[in-house]
């Protein structure tokens, strides 16, 4: 006998996760109901997980069947609705990406030491010095799937920060590195196509579209710590504009 849990759309998510915004976002436009599910609000949803293998959210499920939503290419094709690819080049979204990279080393250094360890938003358990790192963190774990083969981004973006990253200057000499290493992994790619492809824990997918993922990813959270400063009283230096997230798809919300 069916019961709710194998006909309704179920998404799980957790508050701060950018892609858990987004693909929230998307369904609501799409016009597709589905069952909210914050696993930090309610971590027994968690088993729920685990008893399809897996270990990090979003996630799209129906029933005993499931699909990861970091690619709304893949949530679209789970319910049955066309979607349309319009991804800005290889070289813009790299242009895109340093710039960002930069801009959030300024921040970061505008972050008062006294209120790194705080939450960044209430409803997560990040510290604004963790969310801060998080943005490097996700170009450094796309370099090191594309240049070591490790398949679990997740590993290495959401690790916690090693204990000696301490100071808002240790967050931006991390990314000066990062960003040093994004900018050399392009000059040195051969085909700047980017019609590769990369394993990840999610599949394999093209180049063009982790390289997209990465780039609107730290964007979401680069804006993120914007919203923090000014929270904090604090006017960003050169802070991004509309016009430097022009042609990333990045959700509308901010947290959740």
């Amino acid at each position: 006998m069916n019961t709710d849990l194998d006909t309704k759309l179920r998404v799980y998510w957790r508050p701060g996760c950018s892609s858990c915004v987004k693909v929230k976002e998307y369904l609501k436009q799409q016009g597709v109901a589905f069952e909210s599910i914050d696993v930090a609000a309610r971590p027994e949803a968690m088993q729920e997980l685990l008893a399809f293998g897996v270990k990090t959210v979003p996630v799209v499920a129906r029933g005993g069947e499931f699909v990861f939503a970091q690619a709304l290419e893949d949530v679209s094709r789970f319910i049955g609705k066309k979607f349309d690819l319009d991804r800005l080049p290889p070289e813009k979204l790299v242009e895109k990406w340093l710039n960002v990279l930069r801009a959030a080393q300024r921040h970061a250094l505008q972050i008062p030491a006294d209120h790194l360890a705080e939450r960044a938003v209430q409803s997560r358990d990040r510290s604004i010095r963790d969310l801060a790192y998080h943005v490097y963190q996700v170009p450094d774990a796309f370099l090191q799937a594309v240049e070591d083969g490790v398949e679990n981004l997740t590993a290495v973006y959401n690790a916690p920060p090693p204990a000696n990253v301490k100071s808002a200057q240790d967050i931006a000499s991390y990314g000066k590195r990062v960003e040093g290493k994004i900018q050399a992994w392009w000059n040195a790619l051969p085909d700047k196509s980017c019609r590769q492809t990369v394993k990840t824990y999610y599949g394999v997918r093209p180049l063009h579209e982790l390289l997209e993922r990465c780039t609107w990813h730290s964007a979401q959270h680069a804006r993120q710590i914007i919203t923090v400063l000014e929270r904090l009283g604090v006017e960003p230096k050169g802070r991004l504009t509309s016009a430097d997230y022009a042609g990333l798809p990045m959700p509308k919300g901010l947290w959740e």
